[in-house]
């Protein structure tokens, strides 16, 4: 009896193709979306600053590719494997835009403070500037 005809491969083979159903519907919008990230990546190293961090985005572009690859390689071909590579890229991708993000919260809050601790430190020349006038 060929693996195909197994009732237990059919099955996983349906379960394979109704989980990753989503994604695989999804992957054009995975590739749009790793592609303008891949270009704001290119478009952040044209500056000198930007070589520093290029790499990030242009890291998380290229994990969208694959992933939607994996997906779609999974759906066609009922592969495990590529489905758990898929999910594996994107848990990747979520991981770096979330250290990202909090990195930016985390900045924005020490500028607000940075700003308060400023104003603080100048509260008397800024009282001088304002009541002075023009």
């Amino acid at each position: 009896m060929a693996s195909h005809d197994n009732p237990a491969s059919v099955a996983q083979t349906s379960l394979i193709a109704r989980v990753s159903e989503p994604l695989y519907t999804a992957r054009g919008w995975m590739k749009l979306a790793g592609a303008l990230v891949i270009l704001y990546g290119v478009l952040t190293a044209l500056t000198i600053v930007g070589l520093l961090i290029a790499w990030i985005p242009i890291w998380m572009g290229v994990l969208l590719f694959q992933s939607a690859k994996a997906v779609e390689q999974a759906h066609l071909a009922s592969d495990e494997q590529a489905f758990l590579l898929a999910q594996l890229k994107l848990k990747t991708y979520f991981v770096i835009t979330g250290v990202l993000a909090l990195i930016v919260l985390l900045l924005a809050v020490l500028q607000v403070v940075g700003m308060g601790l400023g104003m603080f430190m100048h509260w008397e020349t800024m009282q001088q500037i304002i009541t002075s006038g023009p």
